[in-house]
């Protein structure tokens, strides 16, 4: 008979079927998030001629959602401490993919920005929950592989709206269409609610040790050896908060990350909800933008593939900046890209490294915290992310009738280059337990290999 706590059984149970289910039923969901907001860079567009736009109203189309993402993510994390990951994953799910399909129907820019700041809540609680969610049940070996091919989902999403943006978008009408499809979240939400087991750390924390243990036998399967369970995380009877991310050793970790995820939104957001309407500028038409924007859109799959091997090689910290790095030298290239080719080489090498530094971002996020405050500390790290995005769509039409793409560019790379000079603040946890104390935070226990 063996003596192991909940967290140390996680962390050693070899990869099984259910954990590609924990990973697949939040990939979908995350793919969905991504399909979401990569479409309305492409409705925009649409929009744009239809109903005769000039630049800020387009801007706050665009920026209104990531209003409502700040909001969310926030407010996200701080419910799913408190109530649980599964709850709040469906829940967010079903709000956006409601607001989504309702904004289908809109006949204004008045409505379609309500229910675009609708749908930002959704997606902005939905994503850093996402990936808490599976980084409590992945083991500790190949925690961050695991969660940046969640993340890699994002491609997957991001690529539909680029197929139904070139396929769909165009048409009469289109732009409705798009916005039908993106409802499929609010039936996806039922599965997630009902197919899905909730955290056993999380359960731990609040005390139900029952439910924590049949979900960690459940897990362990016929081939686990017996154990005596034991329980190393005392359930607090006070509210997790904000406050609590810069107390015990958290207060650096907190500062760094935040600024990683300020500048990525930043240059992210501001490049690629653009790239459409920045090549239409150009001269190109509608279908060959979108058409463009589709191959750049690819590049982010081995990009994704890349990151989720060497972030259990270099570790999380050497391949986040290294990404990093190639994305503000991609984005000075694509800066001063003329010719089809240079836009399509530059733009893809662009989408590559950001693509991949996102995944090591979203696996490294969630481990700084343990789990009293895990959801909390991702979603305030979201949320100064995504004020950064609501900044970047209204920054990049000012900035292209001033300077230009070659400015725009500029302003996005030196962003990326300041987020890899912030990730060396950022504490490595390769291959090491997720904390459970807050005392314990800074000094991370190893983990035993595996059996």
């Amino acid at each position: 008979m063996v003596t192991m706590t909940i967290a140390s059984r996680l962390d050693d149970l070899p990869l099984s079927r259910r954990h590609g289910r924990v990973i697949g039923g939040s990939g979908i969901g995350w793919a969905l998030d991504a399909m979401d907001v990569g479409l309305i860079s492409f409705i925009i567009a649409a929009l744009a001629s239809e109903w005769a736009l000039d630049d800020t109203t387009m801007s706050l189309i665009a920026s209104v959602g990531f209003v409502g993402m700040a909001v969310g993510a926030g407010v996200g994390g701080l419910i799913a401490d408190k109530l649980g990951r599964r709850q709040v994953f469906a829940l967010t799910l079903l709000v956006y993919g409601i607001a989504t399909g309702a904004s289908a129907l809109v006949g204004g820019v008045g409505m379609l920005l309500v229910l675009r700041f609708i749908v930002g809540l959704g997606l902005g609680s939905e994503l850093p929950v996402a990936s808490t969610y599976v980084s409590e049940f992945a083991p500790a070996r190949i925690r961050g592989r695991l969660v940046v091919i969640l993340e890699a989902f994002w491609a997957v999403g991001w690529t539909a709206s680029a197929v139904i943006g070139y396929f769909v978008v165009p048409l009469e009408n289109g732009w409705r269409w798009a916005f039908a499809i993106g409802a499929i979240p609010a039936l996806y939400a039922l599965a997630v609610r009902w197919g899905l087991p909730e955290s056993p750390r999380w359960l731990e924390s609040k005390g139900r040790l029952a439910e924590a243990e049949r979900i960690v036998r459940q897990f362990e399967g016929d081939s686990a050896r017996p154990v005596t369970q034991v329980s190393d995380v005392q359930p607090s009877g006070r509210r997790a908060g904000v406050a609590d991310l810069f107390r015990s050793g958290l207060a650096r970790r907190t500062a760094a990350l935040w600024a990683v995820w300020a500048f990525v939104n930043f240059s992210y957001y501001g490049a690629f909800i653009w790239i459409p309407s920045i090549l239409v500028s150009q001269g190109f038409d509608l279908v060959r933008s979108f058409g463009y924007t589709l191959i750049i859109t690819l590049a982010q799959l081995p990009g994704y593939a890349m990151a989720a091997w060497l972030i259990e090689v270099w570790g999380r910290r050497a391949t986040l900046s290294v990404f990093l790095v190639g994305s503000a030298i991609s984005a000075m290239l694509f800066g001063t890209a003329g010719e089809v080719w240079q836009i399509l080489l530059f733009g893809c090498l662009l989408s590559f490294f950001n693509l991949g530094a996102w995944g090591a971002l979203y696996a490294v996020s969630p481990e700084l915290y343990p789990t009293l405050v895990r959801a909390t500390g991702a979603g305030a790290a979201a949320t100064v992310g995504r004020i950064a995005s609501i900044v970047a769509p209204l920054f990049t039409p000012w900035a292209l009738n001033l300077g230009g793409a070659p400015l725009v560019f500029t302003v996005f790379a030196i962003c990326f280059a300041a987020a890899a000079a912030s990730a060396w603040g950022l504490s490595d946890l390769k291959g090491r337990s997720l904390s459970d104390d807050l005392a314990d935070s800074g000094t991370d226990r190893p983990v035993s290999p595996q059996r």
